[in-house]
């Protein structure tokens, strides 16, 4: 199984958002780079980044700082927020990301995942960021009546590499993943999926890996880690 911790950018600056609420943020010391450097120094192989004022203004904003992450460390590394054209995506598989993640592009416009997941194949993650089954976009602000079932029955066969599942109502609460959500959802797709939002423990990643799903791939670790309710090297240890 893929573990894969976070780290959220916001004005430059790691930051943990509850259920995707701009206006409950945390902040913590370490920058962006060392956490990286943390995380790689640790052993993971993979990580999770998100720009979260990309996501909210749909433009690449911290790119620099993401940019020396990539460059600095030996990562694999999965990049969102503000992904909203062609361009955006090569300029990220340029610099040798691993996944690229689009959300409210590819759901505002099916041509455009599409038309990405043939040009860049096996780059493409998509994010369904999911409140009460419902989709919603723009750093979660905006909230559609698109029900994300619906939503993988029309872009299971585009060549998706994954599906980052996050049930906004559980990020950042740390009380525990929704497993029956994304057991459910997984049973619609044979596309990957990966876990994110409600992480707590140990036990919860544990609990994970013993689904009987041969697409549910991996999780998405971070308030967890930020205020040390996860050691990072037993962490680091879970294969």
């Amino acid at each position: 199984m893929i573990i894969l911790p976070a780290i959220d950018i916001k004005g430059g600056k790691c930051v943990r958002l509850l259920k995707g609420d701009f206006d409950k943020e945390t902040n913590y010391k370490k920058s962006p780079f060392d956490q990286a450097a943390e995380f790689s120094n640790l052993g993971f192989k993979s990580i999770h980044i998100i720009d979260l004022d990309g996501a909210l203004k749909g433009q690449l904003i911290n790119k620099d700082i993401i940019k020396k992450i990539i460059k600095e460390n030996n990562l694999k590394i999965q990049v969102g927020g503000g992904i909203r054209s062609l361009n955006d995506i090569k300029e990220w598989v340029d610099v040798g990301v691993d996944k690229v993640i689009v959300g409210t592009a590819a759901v505002e416009d099916i041509e455009f995942l599409k038309k990405a997941c043939l040009e860049y194949q096996d780059k493409i993650a998509l994010a369904m960021d999911v409140r009460k089954g419902f989709i919603a976009l723009s750093g979660w602000k905006k909230q559609t009546d698109i029900l994300a079932q619906d939503f993988i029955s029309k872009i299971e066969d585009f060549g998706i590499s994954r599906i980052i599942y996050t049930d906004i109502d559980k990020d950042g609460t740390k009380e525990g993943p929704n497993i029956v959500d994304t057991i459910n959802l997984s049973k619609k797709t044979k596309i990957p999926i990966i876990i994110s939002g409600g992480i707590s423990s140990i036990s919860d990643i544990l609990n994970i890996k013993k689904i009987k799903s041969s697409n549910i791939e991996g999780v998405i670790v971070g308030k967890a880690i930020y205020d040390k309710s996860i050691n990072l090297k037993d962490l680091s240890e879970i294969t």
